[in-house]
């Protein structure tokens, strides 16, 4: 697992989003800044967590000129399940091959109660409006991921 890190340029992407729509990270270069979070699978208790607290910081995000875009292996079908249920108001992306989790250094191996699997580690990357990561968010708990992420954004 190769992650990127600050100061390297985002890979660019278009993946289909929860309602089978084509989404594309250069449409938002220059424009605006994207939180893409990386979550191992839509609907599952810490998964759950990290985007609630995202949906209910979105006007925070916004007035801080921050689009997000959360990223699973999921299929499309079940990230609008994932969207309907806990009412999220931002957009999910479906990484099903796993290419953009590949391209970021996020997937890789993790072991969880003594077995081993390829998959989705739980990382955060700031792009900035050049296309350039600007931060790293590699340590947080999922309950408090937001408040972490809108603290570096105030920062800036």
């Amino acid at each position: 697992m190769n992650t990127l890190n600050v100061g390297d340029s985002a890979p660019l992407f278009t993946l289909k989003d929860e309602n089978d729509q084509n989404v594309s990270l250069g449409d938002y270069i220059g424009k605006q800044q994207v939180l893409v979070y990386f979550y191992p699978k839509a609907m599952t208790p810490g998964c759950t967590v990290q985007a609630q607290g995202l949906r209910d910081s979105k006007t925070e995000l916004e007035k801080l000129n921050t689009k997000v875009f959360g990223i699973s292996p999921d299929e499309p079908k079940r990230l609008a399940k994932f969207c309907q249920r806990d009412e999220l108001n931002f957009t999910l992306l479906s990484d099903v091959d796993h290419k953009v989790a590949d391209d970021f250094g996020v997937w890789g191996l993790k072991k969880f109660m003594g077995k081993e699997y390829d998959g989705i580690h739980r990382l955060s990357f700031l792009i900035g409006l050049d296309g350039k990561i600007s931060h790293v968010f590699n340590k947080f708990k999922t309950k408090t991921h937001h408040e972490v992420v809108l603290e570096v954004l105030k920062a800036q």
